[in-house]
This record gives structure tokens, C-alpha cells and sequence, in this order.
């Protein structure tokens, strides 16, 4: 287990040599790759690991030296995001009911499914767009929203507009500024870099909620 994780950490880190490779042995079928792999990191949630922001911002530079086509990369990509979206949505509104089926339970209770719902309902469309640019979080927050039941042709306008700003931001970003000398010789700490800032927002709120329990504690102890 250690060593896949050492594995993939590794592949998130050197993703400009390992899309060079995959291009060098794959050709052509490395746009079917790429779909794949962003179609799983957010169709999935069994899946949340796989590279997402550096692996866009990575092929993005490499598109720009011509060894990928940047308007394929993004209709591609953009596509493969959204339809991530989609099918997660329906795995989440296929696998509630079974979940939820009981009204009272020890872990699951029909009354989450349904402030769920109310939820995504009110703060869905900026959940689901916000939700594009956290790494983990962008892997359930449709399969939450499919839970919840969250209106389904709402769900599609802002999950379609959360993909295409998303990939848009990582690819385009890496097509301008990847090949920068400085950038481009510096290539693996840019990668840890995207992935910190990207973790970052998910990590501060875990801390705060932590810190909250924590002093809830120590009042209910004093």
C-alpha cells in the first residue's frame, strides 16, 4: 500500500515525463488516457487520488511545445469533467434510496437525505462550481448532489460551467506559463506547488472544524 501510494505521489509530481512517455509509446491514444483518467478523478468515488489540476496544467505545457493539440485537449477534457459529473450524480441517486431506505438507523437516517436535498437546493449551483477547484471534495460533491436529489437540469448548467472554468484555468495556465525557463526548470516544485494550493482550502476547513469540536469539548469539560 505504501508503495502504491509512493506510486502515484511520484506520477503527480513528474507528470511532464510521464505524459511525455505515454505520448512517445501511446500516440493518438493518449487523448483516450487523459479522458479516462479525468473522467475517473470525478466520476468515482473510489477514485478521488487520481491527478486532476497538475495533470491539466501539465498537458497544457506540453501542448504548447506541439505535442498535443490545445482545443482537442480542451473540448476533450472538458468533456470527460462533465460527463464525470453526470455519472456520479447517478451512481449517488441510485445508491440513496438503498441507503436511506430506513427512516431511523444507527448511521443513516432519511432526515440527511433530505437536509441534503434542501441544501444542494439552496447552495447547490455554487457547491457544484466551487467544488471543481478541491481536490477529493470535486469526487463526492456530485455524488452528494445525486443523493440529495439535487434538481437535475440545475445540476447540469452549473456542473457544465464548473468544468469547463476548471479546465480551462489548469490547461490554459499550463499552455502560457509552462514552458516559462523558470517555471519549466522547476516543473516538479510548480506540480507540488498546484497540488498544495489546491489541497490547501479542504485542509484550513478540516483544522477549523477540528478546532471547533476541540473547544466544544473543553467547555462541556469545564
Amino acid at each position: 500500500m505504501i508503495d502504491l501510494i509512493k506510486k502515484l505521489f511520484d506520477i503527480a509530481i513528474h507528470l511532464d515525463r510521464y505524459v511525455v512517455d505515454i505520448i512517445n509509446q501511446y500516440g493518438l491514444w493518449t487523448y483516450l488516457i487523459l479522458f479516462a483518467v479525468i473522467f475517473s478523478e470525478t466520476g468515482f468515488v473510489v477514485t478521488p487520488f487520481f491527478p486532476g489540476d497538475s495533470l491539466l496544467f501539465a498537458v497544457g505545457a506540453l501542448a504548447a511545445i506541439g505535442n498535443l493539440n490545445i482545443w482537442g485537449l480542451f473540448l476533450l477534457l472538458t468533456l470527460a469533467a462533465f460527463l464525470g459529473n453526470i455519472t456520479n450524480y447517478w451512481i449517488g441517486s441510485k445508491v440513496g434510496p438503498g441507503v436511506f431506505k430506513k427512516e431511523k438507523s444507527r448511521f443513516f437516517n432519511k432526515e440527511y437525505l433530505d437536509k441534503t436535498h434542501r441544501f444542494y437546493e439552496k447552495y447547490g449551483s455554487l457547491t457544484i462550481i466551487v467544488a471543481r477547484f478541491m481536490p477529493f471534495i470535486r469526487t463526492f460533491a456530485p455524488f452528494v448532489a445525486g443523493i440529495g436529489r439535487m434538481t437535475y437540469t440545475r445540476f447540469l448548467v452549473y456542473s457544465l460551467a464548473g468544468s469547463i472554468l476548471w479546465v480551462s484555468l489548469f490547461l490554459f495556465g499550463g499552455y502560457f506559463f509552462g514552458n516559462i525557463p523558470v517555471i519549466k526548470n522547476n516543473f516538479s516544485l510548480v506540480i507540488v506547488a498546484i497540488i498544495l494550493i489546491s489541497v490547501g482550502p479542504a485542509a484550513v476547513g478540516l483544522l477549523k472544524k477540528k478546532g471547533k469540536k476541540k473547544t466544544g469539548s473543553d467547555r462541556q469539560a469545564v
